[in-house]
């Protein structure tokens, strides 16, 4: 007689051996597919950040007049805008660039997204990046007093503000566009010309982002010869339609002054631009509509306002525009010579 008992307990242990393995397979597989449900709820409900582009900054919104010249700059804006053509709008510092702009875009009744240019600003600062981690825990007890846990990690990419833009439909103002290196505007193309924002560092499907029907773009830029500007790439400036600024003329400089100071008579006001529009064009620095207005704030502290309080009150708010001591006595000089030309006094 063979004796079979070595060999069925050597199967016994085998059927044990293979139980254990298939129910430690199970549990592995529940617990794979609970931790992708985890891991899909997460995604759709926290994937892509919030895209709400009322967390951005937005400048304050300033007293705006419209005078005849005004709306004539306003018109010409809308009307490329209305046919979805980016606009860029160029002039010198302080002739009200950045005030149209933001009044345009408020005009169109959609977020407004607003981006500030500067050297330092890169690709990277205008769509976003992978800036922060986050995590997803599980913990379960799948057998009394013995629980398990698994945490996953990744990357999360964070939208900055031109995708935000594009999203949302919004309008993109971009203040000092031409202070921003070209490299980094290069993004820019293919969202004006294709519709498509391409978004770099990005990995997976969504590197791409279709731009929204009502998106649009305000750019401004000082002229050519301030210095910090850069003269953007040819490539991008075909696809914008250029709106050049001057100065306003006498009557909406004054409104423009009246609206920011009020605490300072008309009379007063009407004398204060007429000097700065005389010392821009006798000076060789800019003296924008800003300048008026620090200076009619600097006229509402004194006392009496005769020829030396305003030579010294134009002398300090035109000084930042000279390099050095020795220039800002030849620009007091200048100044004076405009006043004793003009004979003017406000006592």
């Amino acid at each position: 007689m063979v004796d079979n008992s070595r060999k069925r307990k050597v199967r016994g242990s085998q059927v044990r051996s293979s139980h254990e393995e298939k129910k430690q397979q199970r549990t592995q597989q529940q617990e794979d597919k609970e931790i992708e449900r985890l891991e899909k709820t997460h995604d759709g409900r926290r994937q892509e950040p919030p895209t709400d582009t009322d967390g951005n900054f937005i400048p304050e919104q300033q007293p705006f007049i419209e005078t005849e010249a005004v709306k004539q700059v306003q018109t010409r804006m809308e009307r490329w805008l209305d046919v979805g053509r980016p606009v860029h709008v160029i002039g010198p510092t302080g002739s009200g660039k950045t005030s149209v702009a933001m009044h345009v875009a408020r005009e169109r009744d959609r977020p407004v997204v607003w981006i500030n240019g500067d050297a330092e600003l890169t690709t990277s600062d205008l769509v976003g990046e992978y800036a922060e981690e986050e995590r997803i825990s599980e913990r379960d007890q799948y057998i009394h007093n013995v629980f398990k846990s698994k945490d996953i990690i990744r990357d999360r990419w964070v939208d900055n503000p031109l995708t935000l833009a594009v999203k949302e439909g919004a309008t993109l103002v971009y203040n000092e566009f031409s202070r921003t290196k070209p490299v980094a505007n290069n993004v820019l193309l293919s969202v004006f010309e294709e519709g498509v924002l391409e978004l770099p560092g990005k990995r997976g499907d969504s590197r791409h982002v279709d731009v929204h029907p009502e998106f649009q773009a305000i750019l401004t830029s000082n002229s050519v010869e301030y210095a910090g500007v850069h003269e953007p790439q040819d490539a991008l400036l075909d696809r914008l339609i250029g709106i050049y600024m001057n100065f306003y003329d006498r009557e909406t400089e004054i409104e423009i002054v009246q609206a920011h100071v009020e605490a300072l008579g008309s009379t007063e006001i009407e004398q204060i631009v007429r000097i700065m529009r005389e010392l821009r064009e006798t000076l060789d620095i800019t003296v924008g509509t800003r300048a008026e207005i620090m200076a009619a704030e600097g006229a509402t502290t004194a006392d009496t306002l005769d020829t030396a309080t305003i030579a010294d009150i134009c002398t300090d708010v035109l000084a930042s525009k000279v390099g050095q001591r020795s220039d800002v006595h030849e620009l007091r000089d200048g100044i004076d010579a405009t006043l004793d030309r003009m004979g003017a006094s406000l006592s």
